[in-house]
């Protein structure tokens, strides 16, 4: 399940021992939307071995802050609440995928 994570809910998230991937986005982004699909879908793949979740970067500015996003779509993926793996712009499922299962 796709999660739409707020600074609590981030929190909670990244305590556990389960990969965390995290998009950050924007409503208003072409690329975002274009990769929302994908992401997604990871979701349901993933689910029960990792956690998929969305960060709104104008409704969570402190989040997108606390991680340097500078470019959205920023994908993130932590581990242990440590940031294991990074990549910035548009990826297609099969890459947004690989950088989960590095890490499972």
């Amino acid at each position: 399940m796709l999660e739409h994570f707020t600074q609590e809910s981030f929190e909670r998230a990244v305590a556990g021992d389960k990969p965390v991937l995290v998009d950050f986005f924007a409503t208003w982004c072409g690329p975002c939307r274009m990769i929302a699909p994908s992401v997604e879908q990871l979701a349901a793949e993933f689910e029960g071995r990792a956690i998929v979740g969305k960060v709104d970067v104008d409704q969570e500015p402190a989040l997108a802050q606390r991680f340097g996003v500078m470019s959205i779509p920023t994908l993130v993926v932590l581990r242990g609440g440590k940031v294991v793996e990074q990549a910035v712009g548009a990826r297609g499922k099969q890459d947004i995928a690989a950088m989960i299962e590095r890490h499972l």
